[in-house]
């Protein structure tokens, strides 16, 4: 079960990242499709007595904007997501790393 609620929390964190990065002007889309993703996750994969609202808002308040990033490459990455929104993430992540 911890591994399903640990897949739930990146992808939660990816969306979010997606969603701080303005710079890319197609970004409700890729979001739109992110949240699909997750929805359709969480039918092929129920967590018994799971509060997704509540760990969707902790992932939310509580990750930092890198980890974010890093979480949206992952998600991007799995769902053949925009190579250009790609990019644009690994140049913000630089920016982290200085």
């Amino acid at each position: 079960m911890e591994e399903l609620e640990n897949q739930f929390r990146y992808l939660v964190g990816g969306y979010y990242g997606v969603a701080i990065m303005d710079e890319y002007p197609l970004k409700e889309y890729v979001l739109k499709d992110i949240e699909n993703y997750i929805r359709d996750f969480v039918e092929v994969n129920p967590i018994p007595s799971f509060a997704y609202k509540d760990e969707a808002l902790k992932v939310k308040e509580s990750l930092s904007n890198k980890t974010k990033l890093q979480d949206a490459l992952i998600v991007l990455t799995k769902m053949n997501g925009p190579m250009d929104l790609v990019f644009l993430i690994k140049q913000r992540l630089k920016q982290y790393s200085k």
